[in-house]
């Protein structure tokens, strides 16, 4: 395959595209034809640096959905771990399989994948962008509330790679992003400039949820920030998603969290547990926008 689509972030698609995946997601998800196998064959490699749950498994079982098989490989089980370059590991990992997904650390380390295999690289998640996670967040808005063009969305708390994802969504779907996020904890200034008039940014969170259709958060000290989860408590108290902040947001708003979500820090059991929440269904949507995704990136058209 020369030159293959790669999925390392949500700007790689077009809008066209994108919305595409998503009703292809949902149809996968009304539907499931379980002769109907377009990656009967095929393999695709699962190299994890950081632990998963959803990643993991929507990914392993989508490629057995559709006949192919997965590969879940940890550093511990490669040379990837004894500093083997990343340009080599590509090469090689490349010519024995039909795709690689990495979920990793360092953003550099999936970009250096992508631009060295000879296959589609996929981003399961790095410190900068998750767009995996964005596709069944979506993909759950569609299915629920219709298109999100010209909607409100708020983000609350961490400036991080979900943040990073929810800019490139704005931009991607249209609509118009609010981010609070505490003093030093805010998103690249660069992947907000770039996303121009649709992200407005605020210094607290009910300012932010003010009219919104849709309402986010995501843990205030991510994988490998546990260290920092002190510190982080103090900075983001104003910060949790709570029943206060929902009633600044519209009254049908959606609630919305990638999980694991920590009750009674970001948001509170009332919120994530109530009837505005649908992380469930949020969680649920991995599996299906992600085999909308593979079935884009490896059939063979």
């Amino acid at each position: 395959m020369k030159n293959p689509r790669h999925f390392v972030s949500l700007l790689d698609f077009s809008g066209d595209e994108l919305r595409g995946l998503i009703a292809r997601a949902i149809a996968l998800k009304q539907h499931r034809d379980v002769n109907y196998q377009p990656l009967k064959g095929q393999i695709l490699a699962m190299i994890f640096e950081k632990s998963s749950t959803r990643t993991r498994i929507s990914f392993e079982a989508g490629m057995a959905h559709f006949g192919g098989s997965a590969l879940f490989l940890s550093p511990r089980d490669t040379q990837l771990g004894r500093g083997e370059p990343l340009h080599d590991s590509a090469k090689v990992i490349s010519s024995m399989v039909d795709g690689i997904m990495l979920r990793t650390d360092r953003h550099d380390t999936v970009v250096t994948f992508a631009e060295h295999s000879s296959v589609p690289v996929i981003n399961g998640l790095t410190d900068q962008e998750h767009p995996c996670q964005l596709l069944a967040d979506m993909q759950t808005y569609f299915e629920v509330r219709g298109d999100i063009r010209g909607k409100t969305v708020a983000w609350i708390g961490d400036g991080n790679n979900m943040c990073h994802s929810y800019i490139h969504a704005a931009s991607a779907f249209d609509f118009t992003l609010h981010i609070a996020s505490p003093e030093g904890y805010a998103p690249q200034a660069a992947i907000v400039a770039a996303a121009g008039g649709h992200v407005q940014c605020f210094d607290n969170a009910t300012a932010a949820a003010a009219g919104a259709d849709l309402v986010v958060t995501d843990v205030w000290a991510s994988m490998g920030q546990e260290q920092e989860q002190q510190q982080r408590v103090i900075a983001f108290k104003d910060y949790q998603v709570n029943a206060a902040v929902m009633s600044r947001a519209k009254a049908d708003a959606l609630f919305m969290h990638c999980l694991p979500a920590h009750r009674g820090e970001e948001v509170s059991a009332e919120v994530i547990d109530g009837p505005q929440s649908v992380v469930f269904q949020e969680a649920e949507n991995r599996l299906h926008a992600q085999k909308a995704l593979l079935e884009f990136l490896l059939c063979k058209k």
